[in-house]
């Protein structure tokens, strides 16, 4: 690791306060450029362990940048990873206040809940079917906190990959009722489709983004614990929304669900 103990509490700090104020700020590697991966994922679970001593639950994690519309949209070519508690969860349905953020965009995801712990190193794409008790669609609600959408994957895994709010809906379906690699993603936005995609977009088969996530855990320490929500990656590139838009999704034989930001 690069940066000092206190240094990267500053900096996590600051990113959360950015998120809480919904106020943005330069990427953090422009003061300290010389920060590592390490330091990046410490500074994320500084962020974590802010908020789980304010009360917050711990309910799940996320996968971003897992699909090679999301990294050519980014500018990126590999995937990171972050955390969900519960304070980011909204309804299917629910209005979601757009001055509580800074410049939203939704995507598409294939949201994994699991019946039985992940644990990596030499998690693959079987251990993950095998593990899951049922999919569901979903939306993740990123808010990158850099300002104009501007940043470097050191500085953005810092941010908890830019997460907001997430929402899951529809029907809870078994693996055996659908493959996951060729379910057909619709997003639209104010009644027009916007984005289409299969699930295949996301490495191939959205379970291998799971897999990454264990693998990535178990070299921490973690694990993926039973009844952990996993957003598996936007499936299509994130669209922009403003106050009054509608956002829903269809996801092929999963089902529905939609948000409205006021």
């Amino acid at each position: 690791m690069a940066l000092a103990t206190k240094t990267i509490h500053d900096l996590a700090e600051h990113l959360e306060n950015c998120e809480l104020q919904a106020k943005d700020t330069v990427k953090i590697t422009d003061a300290h450029p010389d920060m590592d991966w390490q330091d990046a994922y410490a500074i994320q679970d500084a962020i974590r362990q802010r908020k789980l001593a304010r009360g917050a639950r711990l309910v799940g994690f996320k996968a971003g940048l897992t699909s090679h519309a999301k990294m050519k949209q980014m500018g990126v070519d590999t995937p990171c990873f972050g955390f969900l508690v519960d304070q980011f969860a909204a309804n299917d349905g629910d209005v979601i206040a757009h001055n509580s953020l800074i410049h939203p965009k939704v995507e598409p995801e294939i949201v994994f809940v699991l019946k039985h712990e992940l644990r990596g190193p030499g998690c693959h794409i079987g251990a993950v079917l095998a593990a899951t008790d049922f999919v569901m669609p979903g939306f993740e609600v990123i808010d990158s906190r850099y300002r104009d959408f501007k940043f470097d994957l050191k500085s953005v895994i810092a941010d908890n990959t830019s997460a907001a709010r997430f929402v899951v809906g529809g029907v809870a379906t078994p693996l055996q009722a659908v493959d996951l690699r060729t379910v057909g993603v619709v997003m639209a936005k104010n009644g027009e489709n916007v984005a289409l995609a299969a699930g295949a977009a996301v490495l191939g088969h959205p379970a291998a983004a799971v897999a990454m996530l264990a693998n990535h855990l178990g070299q921490r320490g973690e694990s993926l614990p039973a009844g952990a929500v996993i957003l598996s990656g936007g499936v299509t590139e994130a669209v922009a929304v403003a106050p009054g838009d509608h956002v829903s999704l269809r996801i092929q034989d999963i089902g529905r669900v939609s948000l409205r930001f006021g």
